[in-house]
């Protein structure tokens, strides 16, 4: 295990730095293979009607005037050690991890995604322990009493949830449980060391309205892989052994069903620790998605950059502990 656990590790690095080559090829080399030169890239760094001077100073500052490698080599030393830029006499330094220095806001990208992390974990989190547990439990008892009342009622909310936009049954639940019947009234963030109790009750309209997007669909999976996992010839080896019906169900069944739970849920947790973006521009809540749609609008270059090499991070370590997890939730991995 910890073999593979290292080896693991090795090629998330090597990953993470295909991702970055990958990156920096979309934002900084497709464009010049589109024509562009660097004094055209570089009046993306500054206000409208710039002087020739001012936009030859950023070239020059943001070494854009270098060939490719060498200024992705500076990227890649930036986010270990550091970057300084230097226009002149004046020079500005953008501690590790530099994701680069935005020039629209004249602040380093980490420390500005840094900020808005907590929004976005506190966020994500938290509806994601929602939707896990709801999700999984209804699945299972769905499988269970299969064909039921229960399972059809279940399976049809499961449908509509999976099917309405977060967009829309956000605006749905600001208005009746925010503005029409002011159960929570103020749905802004405040951290959770400020005030535990006010932290929880602010983000509890987010966490239901995020996670009933995805217990949907956490439902049906379950639902499926139970169905299917009740009917292996072990299940019944078990059950002729004479152990207890909830040993066989949680031992033996769930165990075994939550293998494509886990996968999809490393991948879900990972993509939306990268910016929740619908929710968060739905409850105005500030977090990394917030900051990639201001990103995006303003065109800058290095926020989005960080926030996509971000967002990558996390799916990979998501992936990451998914694998390992494997081993640990259904012992035919182990062989």
């Amino acid at each position: 295990m910890v073999t593979f656990i290292v080896r693991r590790l090795i090629a998330t690095v090597f990953l993470l730095i295909v991702v970055s080559m990958i990156t920096y090829a979309v934002f900084f080399l497709i464009p010049r293979l589109a024509g562009q030169n660097a004094y055209q890239l570089a009046t993306e760094y500054v206000g409208q009607d710039p002087t020739r001077a001012t936009v030859i100073a950023i070239e020059i500052k943001l070494g854009l005037n270098q060939p490719i490698y060498v200024q992705y080599g500076r990227f890649l030393g930036g986010l270990v050690f550091g970057e300084h830029y230097n226009a002149g006499p004046n020079t500005t330094y953008c501690p590790p991890p530099c994701f680069g220095y935005s020039f629209k806001s004249q602040q380093p990208v980490w420390p500005q995604m840094v900020s808005s992390m907590p929004v976005t974990i506190s966020l994500v989190v938290g509806a994601a322990i929602l939707w896990l547990v709801g999700g999984v439990t209804t699945g299972v008892i769905s499988a269970l009493k299969r064909g039921t009342i229960f399972d059809r009622f279940s399976m049809g909310v499961a449908l509509a949830g999976v099917s309405l936009p977060i967009f829309f049954t956000g605006l749905i639940s600001l208005e009746l449980f925010s503005y029409k019947w002011p159960i929570f009234p103020n749905v802004t963030y405040v951290g959770i060391t400020t005030n535990p109790l006010l932290w929880a009750r602010n983000l509890v309209l987010p966490w239901i309205t995020l996670a009933f997007l995805y217990v949907a669909l956490y439902a049906r999976l379950t639902r499926a892989g139970m169905l299917e996992t009740m009917s292996e010839d072990y299940i019944r080896t078990a059950r002729a052994k004479g152990l207890p019906e909830r040993t066989v169900i949680v031992r033996h069944g769930l165990r075994a069903a939550l293998t494509p739970i886990i996968t999809i849920f490393g991948m879900d947790l990972g993509a939306l620790l990268g910016g929740a973006i619908l929710t968060e521009t739905t409850f105005s809540l500030h977090g990394l998605g917030q900051f990639t749609i201001l990103a995006i609008n303003n065109q800058d270059m290095p926020e989005i950059m960080g926030v996509t090499m971000l967002a990558a991070f996390f799916i990979i370590i998501a992936n990451l502990v998914v694998d390992i997890l494997y081993a640990v939730v259904d012992p035919r991995v182990r062989h």
